[in-house]
């Protein structure tokens, strides 16, 4: 067995899940979360004011829509967006510094967000080395379209308008580093646990050193 001298620890890791809208990113980040202590999310920045006890720097980076500008006008997010009136956005700096602390890192962001991060990181050597981008997607629409439904948390006009967003963003699975066609919560959580687990041994991220 390796002692710690002859093994240091490998580079990190920056795992984005990305899926239409129901395809079960964020079960899985969670899931994910729960079952690595050392894998940390990124804080999100947004505009729209505190919810009841939501804490800032713990559950979002609560900015004033002045200050999300001029950190977008420095280039300072890996990726932002507006949604339903409200800006979000992923810093820079947020993801390099648990980087730097050893941290490996999970995002879960829409097609569009993950092409920032994927254009950002190719012009970044740290971001390129530990980037591993994931796409999950339901076998069928129709099996999208029970999940949405399953939420009972839109209407069917806005259900119609998820599902024609989603149509085109699987069409950009083969962007992705890993496709994951989904199945349950428990196989869709233990096959990107197992694709985070190779990328950690890749030889690419690996320290090793033999010594004596």
């Amino acid at each position: 067995m390796a002692t710690h001298d002859e093994m240091r620890m490998n580079s990190g890791v920056l795992l984005l899940l990305s899926a239409p809208s129901g395809g079960g990113k964020t079960t899985v980040m969670q899931g994910l979360l729960a079952a690595n202590p050392n894998l940390r999310r990124v804080i999100t920045c947004t505009t729209r004011p505190p919810r009841d006890g939501e804490r800032d720097g713990f559950d979002y980076h609560f900015l004033t829509p002045e200050e999300f500008e001029r950190r977008a006008t420095r280039n300072e997010f890996l990726e932002h967006a507006v949604v339903y009136g409200r800006r979000y956005g992923s810093l820079k700096a947020s993801v390099l510094d648990l980087l730097a602390a050893g941290h490996d890192v999970v995002m879960s962001l829409d097609v569009q967000g993950a092409e920032s991060v994927r254009q950002l990181a190719s012009a970044d050597a740290v971001l390129r080395q530990a980037l591993v981008t994931v796409f999950l997607t339901p076998p069928n629409l129709d099996e999208l379209a029970a999940r949405l439904r399953g939420r009972n948390a839109d209407s069917a006009e806005v259900i119609a308008r998820r599902l024609e967003t989603a149509r085109a963003e699987i069409a950009q699975w083969r962007r992705f580093d890993y496709l994951v066609v989904s199945g349950s919560r428990d196989a869709d959580l233990r096959r990107v646990q197992e694709i985070y687990a190779a990328e950690k041994l890749r030889v690419a991220r690996c320290g090793f050193e033999l010594r004596g």
